[in-house]
């Protein structure tokens, strides 16, 4: 089958979000055939280029959530009106909070909701029962309102700059019913508004929707939620396309957690922008894949609905661990390892003094932290680590081999004793993960891998991960971390178990292939369920009958093929429902 998989700051660039998992997917499914839509988030990441594709991608179209290059489309007073109608549709929905669920916290069923041959919502019993749902319903006919506007006219970058859109955003905020951040909003509030807002509606005037495009596969596939799912909203309301979502961290929370530092009335118009438009992803997606049951959660809580939710746990190579995994006896019995980014959300600082109160019940301990600052912060955060460790541990050095001092250490994966990863774990009998917050925890797989017992902090999705083969504790609590430690460090035969246990839990759950198998699956069975509903048109506008040739859904560019027939002037091909051929197709 022919996949759209569709990427925000990310595949196929060098640097940026879901890289890896993008890459091992496509060459994982070497029997389907991909057509890459990429968005980028900086010039840098495009001027770093991309990772080498292998033969299955077939198309790659970019573009650019960066820059403020204008579209050079003029409106005429026909398209303005339409603009304004449908912007000031959407701000008012902004301005009001936006809010996607009922007043008890329930998610929306996509049963209630149904739609006219344009891809409005249309449910005014439901709307009329639930404001929240009537916002909702306002907030996706505004969008694909301005959707349609943008394919009709040829793009919407320039409206969503004009002071068309700066005073919908004004009168929205000033109307009653608006939420007090939204009431107090200032000029320069409003301007930082539409200004995210353009950037995030980018997507609605890319030329990616038509039979040449987006509107030819069989599948969209969004590697996260946000503008990377946009298009894939449109597929589906231009084309039928099916939808499926994977998000291995919610674009939502993203959001909340890194939310640019800006005044409480532009965070209260984004959150409302975002957390409607996630509602609105997830509703019509064939099936969301959450990378793990907290990301679920989240999920849920936005509005998905769970008998549409599929967990597929992120694929990891082990093949670079296998020797360390299966040479246990390599590691040190006295030694805690730590590896990753040296950030503030890792707590490195309850860590050392949870190791401060380990040296007093076993003093051979060492403890060696392994790892590079991420960015100035990190850099920041480490040098704050490193003066804490020695006021723990005064005029002690920090080289583990050093025989009779303190073995606290701030070491680097790359140098001659840790040439890879697979080394630093090597290193410890014991891996500790103490941060404060966290996602799906790589490199406490990786731990696993290597065949090591962990003691952890209770964050975001790890005890699932570790699901009972090491011993987990609440975070920012030094002195249980502490206890976890010692009791794992006085037991080398639990140690052992544990570790061999895990070594086998991530080996059935946490691999490239089961990864792969899992989302090989989701294909066939979302295909099979929904198939995009193509027929061949004549000169005028007539459905041909038999018209399809069966190895249409066959790798490869036939004689018969749509664009061939189109480019000769014959029939093309048309997505439900049935589009005409243009004059400039013939």
């Amino acid at each position: 089958m022919r996949i759209g998989l569709l990427t925000e700051g990310g595949y196929p660039y060098v640097s940026g979000d879901a890289r890896l998992w993008c890459d091992r997917l496509v060459r994982g499914l070497a029997q389907h055939e991909f057509h890459l839509y990429a968005l980028s988030r900086s010039e840098h990441q495009e001027d770093e280029g991309w990772v080498p594709l292998p033969p299955q991608v077939s198309r790659v179209r970019t573009a650019p959530l960066w820059g403020t290059e204008d579209d050079g489309v003029v409106y005429g007073r026909r398209a303005r009106r339409r603009f304004a109608e449908w912007y000031g549709e959407l701000a008012d929905v902004l301005c009001a909070g936006g809010a996607s669920r009922d007043s008890s916290g329930a998610s929306r069923d996509s049963s209630d909701v149904s739609r006219d041959s344009s891809g409005a919502s249309r449910d005014s019993s439901d709307a009329s029962r639930n404001p929240a749902a009537s916002q909702a319903d306002r907030f996706t006919s505004a969008l694909y309102g301005l959707a349609e506007l943008a394919r009709d006219e040829g793009g919407l970058t320039g409206a969503l700059r004009s002071d068309t859109a700066v005073r919908a955003l004004e009168r929205a905020c000033r109307a009653p019913g608006a939420t007090r951040p939204a009431r107090e909003a200032r000029v320069p509030d409003l301007l930082a508004t539409a200004v995210h807002l353009e950037r995030a509606l980018r997507p609605l005037s890319l030329d990616w929707y038509g039979h040449d495009g987006l509107g030819a596969v069989d599948l969209c596939h969004a590697a996260s939620g946000g503008s990377a799912a946009l298009p894939g909203l449109l597929a589906r309301h231009f084309c039928g396309v099916p939808l499926l979502v994977t998000e291995y961290g919610v674009h939502l929370r993203t959001h909340y957690l890194t939310a640019p530092e800006s005044s409480p009335a532009v965070r209260s118009l984004l959150a409302a922008f975002h957390g409607l438009l996630a509602a609105e992803v997830y509703r019509q997606a064939a099936l969301v894949t959450p990378g793990n049951a907290h990301a679920r959660r989240w999920q849920e809580r936005c509005g998905a609905d769970r008998a549409r939710i599929r967990t597929v746990y992120p694929g990891m190579d082990a093949s670079p661990f296998a020797e360390v995994g299966e040479a246990p006896e390599r590691a040190d019995a006295d030694t805690l390892v730590w590896v990753g980014r040296i950030e503030p959300a890792k707590d490195l600082v309850t860590l050392l003094h949870a190791f401060a109160e380990i040296r007093e019940e076993e003093p051979k301990a060492r403890l060696r932290i392994i790892g590079v600052p991420a960015g100035p912060e990190g850099a920041a955060y480490l040098r704050h680590c490193r003066e804490l460790a020695d006021r723990l541990f005064p005029g002690a050095p920090r080289d583990p081999r050093a025989v009779g001092g303190d073995p606290v250490s701030f070491e680097e994966i790359g140098g001659p004793e840790f040439p890879a990863p697979a080394d630093a774990y090597a290193a410890g009998a014991l891996v500790v993960l103490s941060s404060a917050v966290e996602g799906f925890p790589a490199g406490l797989v990786e731990a696993m891998f290597c065949g090591r017992a962990t003691v952890s902090t209770d964050v975001g999705a790890v005890t699932e991960a570790i699901g009972g083969t090491g011993l987990v504790v609440p975070s920012g609590d030094p002195r249980a971390l502490a206890k976890a430690c010692v009791t794992l460090l006085r037991d080398p035969e639990r140690r052992a178990r544990l570790g061999a246990a895990a070594r086998s839990r991530a080996l059935e759950l946490f691999t490239v292939e089961q990864n792969i198998a899992a989302f090989h699956g989701i294909y066939l069975e979302i295909v099979s369920r929904a198939p995009v509903r193509r027929v061949l048109l004549d000169d005028t506008g007539e459905p041909l009958p038999f018209a399809t040739p069966a190895e249409a859904h066959v790798l490869g560019h036939w004689a018969g093929s749509a664009s061939s027939a189109a480019d000769r002037g014959g029939p093309r091909w048309a997505t439900y429902p049935p589009v005409a051929a243009t004059e400039g197709a013939r």
